[in-house]
């Protein structure tokens, strides 16, 4: 058997060092401003999923019992939504746990992940820790979502695994140290140090309703910040961990031109998507297109559909489960997710909890989708998303749809209108709409605020 002892492996972290000066060296005067605009718009969008995620039963108990184990003395930071505050740590955890509860955090689509939800609870408890400005809490969260993304962009994780946890620790890290103020040699050290402690996730739960997948993107917030807490310790990585765990471990394709490529003018923040369908991303192109057939045809009752046929691209066809066994399942289920738009004539989140889950009106009409893959839907990946979906009522009329791309990504994107609607949905009914608006009000302010402090003050009421 062939060895490869250490002393024969070759480093050349070139784009590691490029990046971390790179990192060091942004100024918030360096982003241009319809990035700094969008940023605003993720961390309001953000927050909003965590606010509403932290309702779910499973969250409340969590934060109890993480607020029995770990009490709440110390340096503490908000629990968003849940009018509590706790050490930054297990606070950074239980927000990123929550942001992952109602499949509405945003994402990337050339990452092929959900950036934002893996950096915006690290930074808040850096920031807090830091009494850091607006523009400093800004700027972290562009370079953390920048270098998670490309990680995503530079690499092809391996097909069973899921991409929560896994590049966004480098990303949840990368934000806290540039609140903390790194160099470049320390926040190359903390890129290398954090990239090891990701996690080796399942892609299967999230196919076959493992809630346990939700604290995926907790656990890369709360390593992030012990990543910076071990370099200022003194603890060091490997020469380009990076590269070795996604390019051997993770993934074995990892592209390090990816990592510099633009670096600096093009912004991966400015290319993200936002989702209005509190279902898997894989699903929104289907129901679009399903959304499409019903402006046509009107309502339809459930029992007049003979069948509903979905082609699509790959990724979503594995999303064929007619029968999910929880909310989350359900969210990964293509024929669910068009039964329960037809029956409750929404997508939002009432559309896929246990009530509706149960329904028998929409447990039988999902037992009537058929989902298969498309090969030339498959080869438009990854600037593409499309789907195909036919109705064929029981009357013998047939109606079709196809939709190249979901709506909310780069290529169709949802008004900023339609995004801060969003926001109030789901903020109102934890804060009120008096509380919703003074945190708007405080996000569309953050590059003016010396602390961010009070903003974060009113996350935890």
């Amino acid at each position: 058997m062939n060895v490869i002892r250490a002393s024969q492996l070759t480093v050349d972290d070139t784009w590691l060092v490029e990046w971390s000066r790179f990192a060091a060296a942004l100024r918030f005067e360096d982003l241009p401003a319809d990035v700094v605009a969008r940023a605003r718009l993720v961390l309001l969008d953000t927050i909003g999923a965590i606010a509403a995620g932290a309702q779910e039963p499973e969250m409340v108990a969590l934060t109890r019992r993480m607020a029995t184990l770990h009490g709440t003395g110390g340096m503490t930071t908000a629990v968003v939504g849940g009018r509590t505050r706790l050490p930054l740590p297990v606070a950074a955890f239980l927000n990123g746990t929550a942001g992952t509860m109602l499949e509405l955090d945003e994402g990337n689509q050339y990452c092929r992940g959900h950036p934002a939800i893996h950096v915006v609870p690290a930074a808040l408890a850096e920031a807090e820790r830091r009494g850091a400005c607006g523009r400093d809490l800004i700027r972290a969260l562009v370079l953390g979502y920048e270098i998670g993304a490309r990680i995503g962009i530079a690499s092809t994780l391996r097909v069973t695994m899921h991409p929560h946890g896994t590049w966004g620790t480098v990303g949840a890290a990368v934000a806290a140290a540039a609140l903390a103020g790194a160099d470049a040699a320390t926040m190359r050290e903390t890129i290398n140090v954090a990239s090891t402690l990701g996690l080796a996730t399942s892609r299967r739960t999230m196919l076959q309703g493992g809630t346990v997948r939700n604290t995926y993107a907790g656990v890369a917030n709360q390593l992030g910040l012990v990543a910076v807490e071990l370099v200022g310790a003194g603890f060091v990585g490997e020469p380009d961990g990076v590269a070795t765990v996604f390019g051997t471990v993770s993934a074995d394709d990892f592209r390090p031109a990816e990592m510099t490529r633009e670096l600096g003018s093009r912004w991966e923040i400015a290319r993200n998507y936002f989702k209005r369908h509190a279902a898997c991303r894989y699903t929104h192109g289907a129901l679009d297109a399903l959304g499409a057939i019903l402006a046509e045809t009107g309502p339809v009752a459930p029992d007049d559909i003979a069948s509903l046929e979905v082609e699509t691209y790959v990724w979503a066809a594995q999303l064929d489960d007619p029968s999910p066994r929880n909310m989350l399942a359900a969210k990964f289920s293509l024929p669910f997710a068009l039964a329960t738009t037809i029956v409750t004539g929404s997508t939002g989140v009432a559309s896929f909890r246990e009530p509706a889950r149960r329904d028998a009106a929409t447990q039988a009409l999902a037992a009537r989708v058929t989902v298969r893959e498309d090969p030339a839907f498959t080869a438009a990946l990854p600037s593409l998303r499309p789907a195909r979906v036919t109705l064929a009522l029981r009357d013998g009329r047939r109606v079709q749809r196809e939709v190249t791309t979901n709506r909310g990504d780069t290529e169709s994107p949802y008004p900023a209108e339609e995004i801060i609607a969003k926001f109030d949905g789901l903020a109102a009914p934890v804060w009120g709409a008096d509380g919703a608006a003074a945190i708007r009000a405080a996000v569309d302010a953050i590059d003016a605020a010396p602390d961010v402090r009070p903003f974060i003050a009113l996350l935890e009421e």
